[in-house]
């Protein structure tokens, strides 16, 4: 068992490889579930195809998550957000800085 800052991880309940670039890490956390996911994005010289194939992935792991289960998106996503939150209330802060490219609202669109 690990406790940090009141947080005591109690178990490893699965560890899933989905392809080559995402992997989730699922733990119970006190009374629920926590859901780590790595991934990493196909850099920016790859086809629009093979990005869009990777996120249609992501998304679809993240909407198999129930509703009450923790998720936590660790990753190289290869985009930037700008500094426009317009669309995304709740999920940008409106902190970043930039125009936002294609990569940037495919992580927007994910994490919504």
């Amino acid at each position: 068992m690990l406790q940090k800052n009141g947080w005591t991880l109690d178990s490893v309940v699965s560890v899933e490889r989905h392809s080559k670039r995402v992997l989730n890490l699922r733990m119970v956390l006190h009374n629920g579930l926590l859901n780590i996911l790595t991934v990493y994005d196909p850099h920016s010289r790859k086809s629009e195809e093979e990005k869009e194939s990777f996120w249609n992935e992501v998304f679809h792991l993240v909407s198999c998550i129930l509703q009450n289960e923790m998720v936590v998106l660790a990753a190289d996503m290869n985009g930037h957000d700008g500094s426009s939150n317009v669309g995304y209330d709740g999920t940008h802060g409106g902190f970043g800085y930039g125009d936002r490219n294609a990569d940037g609202s495919r992580i927007l669109r994910v994490c919504r």
